[in-house]
């Protein structure tokens, strides 16, 4: 089978399963008026499927590299369409975040599940490459929750919205299990990736990512609320401007993941976008009460940049461990990643109450700075 084939479904199934986080973004002004939500609370709501992954992605790797990716696949994403089948007829605030929650805690099988399986079949020279464009699935979400769900939203409410979410999931659900295959991987000669959760290598670039993404789920993630309650945007405006920076997220990641291939280093070009996204950061929260033909450009900017770089941390992250246990390497790397991503939502939203939100503008900008301190110390 043709190995575009398995990224095609990998990405597929990792773009319907990123879609819940967006959708929720997307839909956070509705959400808010329908249950009254405050904006810690909205924080929350954003968070909920990445704090439900924190508590399987580890045994979901450590079942990819025992039973493969297909069953992992196939078993997580069906509960997970359950879950936002579910969702889509939740009537408080405490039954949709426990719906999302499970959610995140079965639908993280996609992590491991298809980016052991994008490692499996794509050489080192493309793996850059190869995981750059599996990781555009995110900004791919992004960009079609962006589009749809306002106008889905608007005809029929929040619950359709999590009814076209389920949708999707059911079908990269079967998807996957028509086209995955497991591929038996070479013994690893040396042994080290054998013990991945010991190697310091691989918690510093975690510790390291889990710094870098707080642009992406803090910026990112709050631009539509902020556009509509402090610009005064409509929903869809807002979105629209959330959609561009999806967009040119996806060619980002691609092109970010061909320049690691290219210099032959996934740290190095990492380090270097952990410092332009801190710069940026800094600078929107300077215009953020500019005029919107000046604020608008370094908002997307600066969104563009935040969306650009995981695939080179899950590249790194599964080259450290080796074949044999990439799927708990991405575990792991996933779990620091998605623990971090969700505190920072609800941190975030309760340091804009508290201050403003050029206060909390500037304090998500120091911490890429902080993880370009702790890439730094890595070798490449």
């Amino acid at each position: 089978m043709s190995r575009w084939v398995v990224l095609a479904a990998g990405t597929f199934a990792q773009t319907a399963y990123s879609a819940i986080w967006f959708g929720v973004a997307v839909m956070a002004p509705s959400l808010r008026d329908r249950f009254d939500l405050s904006l810690g609370q909205t924080g929350v709501l954003l968070s909920a499927s990445l704090a439900g992954s924190v508590l399987t992605l580890i045994p979901w790797g450590l079942a990819t590299d025992r039973v493969g990716e297909r069953a992992v696949l196939v078993v997580g994403l069906g509960a997970c369409w359950l879950a936002l089948v579910a969702a889509a007829r939740a009537h408080s605030f405490v039954s949709l975040l426990l719906l999302l929650v499970f959610a995140g805690l079965a639908g993280a099988s996609v992590q491991s599940a298809s980016g052991r399986a994008v490692m499996a079949w794509f050489p080192g020279s493309q793996r850059g490459l190869a995981l750059g464009i599996r990781q555009t699935a995110i900004p791919i979400s992004g960009l079609a929750t962006s589009l749809a769900l306002p106008q889905i939203t608007h005809a029929g409410g929040i619950g359709w919205g999590f009814a076209t979410m389920g949708v999707a999931t059911l079908i990269a659900t079967a998807l996957a299990g028509l086209v995955l295959h497991d591929v038996p991987l070479p013994e690893d000669s040396d042994g080290a990736d054998m013990r991945p959760f010991r190697d310091t290598r691989l918690w510093r670039v975690s510790v390291g990512a889990a710094l870098v993404v707080a642009p992406q789920m803090c910026v990112v993630g709050f631009t539509v609320l902020f556009l509509h309650d402090r610009r005064n945007l409509s929903p869809g405006a807002a979105a629209a401007v959330l959609a561009v920076v999806q967009l040119l997220g996806i060619a980002a990641r691609i092109g970010a993941g061909r320049w690691s291939d290219v210099v032959g280093s996934r740290l190095r070009p990492l380090r270097i976008i952990a410092l332009a996204i801190a710069a940026l950061v800094m600078l929107t929260a300077v215009l953020l009460t500019s005029p919107l033909v000046v604020l608008l450009p370094a908002l997307v900017i600066a969104g563009v940049l935040a969306m650009s770089w995981n695939g080179l941390a899950f590249a790194a992250a599964v080259e450290i461990a080796g074949h044999r246990r990439s799927g708990a390497a991405i575990g792991l790397q996933q779990s620091v990643l998605n623990g971090s991503g969700a505190l920072y939502p609800g941190l975030f939203g309760a340091l804009v109450g508290l201050t403003s939100w050029t206060w909390g503008f500037l304090a998500v900008a120091l911490l890429p700075l902080l993880g370009w301190r702790v890439l730094r110390a890595l070798p490449g």
